[in-house]
């Protein structure tokens, strides 16, 4: 771990004067502060990082190098963002019509709550309207995806590249493997287990594990993944025994 550089404003560094950065804040070589953004006290942001307009980050956060928190958007105390992280992206919004497709303005925000850590190269979007939240304790791995409007409840952790659709709400201390894809406008249970590639479509679950696609209960999916590897033989044995039924059937038939 690199050692923690002396507070202030490093030169080569762009600070708009309208922003606010405490005096225990670290502000790297080529980092962006944005107008009206807010850095927070022993708040730490690394070389060529971008706070957008209006932007926040709490008390001790600190951002790696070349992440971007878009405008308006905020990480709260004592959290972590990994390189190249991008929070506050536009969200996935378009309407067809008859020349394409028309973007629908994303002009919502999103919200990072205390003790959060975001992998590097993880995406969470801004919302259509209101806010994107990322609850406290949250915990995102690599190449994860939360896209607009998703709620992701406090003390959840998900494996890389884990996407969750739009308008879903994941409960509190949930955990999801590496893969895991959760479709749109769920509302899913807290403490929910997913293991790794499950396709989430339903928030209807039996409170046990999940696997599989469409993700059903991880015991159910593990007998019959066995199963799946034996319907070759099981196939063969099929066949074999409906020749010999009709071969019985026939047999009876002659001496009727």
């Amino acid at each position: 771990v690199n050692p923690r550089p002396v507070a202030g404003i490093a030169e080569g560094a762009h600070v708009h004067p309208d922003a606010r950065v405490a005096a225990s804040a670290v502000i790297e070589p080529g980092a962006v502060i944005g107008p009206g953004a807010v850095v927070g006290e022993g708040a730490w942001i690394g070389a060529n990082t971008v706070l957008g307009a209006g932007a926040s980050v709490g008390a001790r956060t600190r951002l790696h190098a070349n992440v971007t928190l878009g405008d308006d958007c905020s990480v709260g105390e004592d959290s972590l963002i990994h390189s190249g992280a991008v929070i506050g992206a536009d969200g996935f919004g378009f309407a067809p019509s008859a020349e394409g497709y028309e973007k629908i303005p994303q002009i919502g925000i999103v919200t990072v709550e205390d003790r959060v850590e975001i992998g590097a190269n993880a995406c969470v979007d801004r919302s259509t309207m209101g806010s994107t939240y990322v609850r406290r304790g949250v915990k995102l791995d690599n190449l994860v995806q939360i896209a607009h409007n998703v709620e992701v409840g406090a003390h959840t952790v998900m494996s890389a590249q884990v996407g969750v659709a739009g308008s879903t709400k994941v409960g509190e201390w949930s955990m999801l493997g590496g893969q895991v894809g959760v479709a749109g406008h769920l509302q899913l249970p807290d403490r929910l287990q997913a293991g790794a590639q499950s396709g989430i479509h339903s928030a209807r679950t039996d409170g046990q594990p999940l696997m599989g696609t469409p993700a059903i209960n991880a015991k159910t999916f593990a007998r019959s993944s066995a199963l799946f590897k034996r319907l070759p033989d099981l196939r063969d044995e099929v066949i074999a025994l409906r020749r010999e039924l009709n071969e019985l059937k026939a047999t009876l038939a002659q001496r009727q």
